[in-house]
């Protein structure tokens, strides 16, 4: 297994970011295997989505209104509302493991492998690229 770990800049308000390129790099001419994306945080999480078109601006909106940065959540540590940012993993995992097939990622068409992070009161992330080879 290989293991590379990278950091990602998400800034001080909840973002999508396109780690694509990153993971693409890292499997380049490594052959058949599994690409496993985690992220180490409690309040990050991977997606698979569609980006450019709206749908990581739509998958934050959703964000906000399935998990509201309000003050109903009894963790109450950080700025306001960030116990809505710990319940984030259930819904959107904090690692996905995709197929690479001759050293590229199998993605669909639209696919890009994505950070997702609601918590503005961390500027940077890590992000733990690991290749399983088949």
């Amino acid at each position: 297994m290989r293991t590379e770990v990278i950091t990602v800049r998400t800034g001080s308000r909840p973002t999508v970011v396109d780690i694509t390129r990153e993971a693409e790099a890292f499997v380049t001419g490594r052959g058949d295997g599994l690409l496993h994306v985690f992220v180490p945080h409690a309040t990050a999480g991977v997606a698979i989505i569609e980006t450019g078109a709206g749908s990581d601006d739509d998958l934050l909106t959703a964000i906000g209104e399935l998990l509201p940065a309000d003050d109903r959540w009894r963790h109450r540590h950080g700025s306001a509302g960030h116990g809505r940012d710990h319940v984030l993993p259930a819904w959107i995992a904090p690692y996905a493991t995709l197929p690479v097939i001759s050293g590229r990622i199998a993605l669909g068409t639209w696919q890009s492998i994505c950070l997702v992070d609601p918590n503005g009161d961390n500027p940077s992330r890590q992000v733990r690229l690991s290749f399983l080879e088949g």
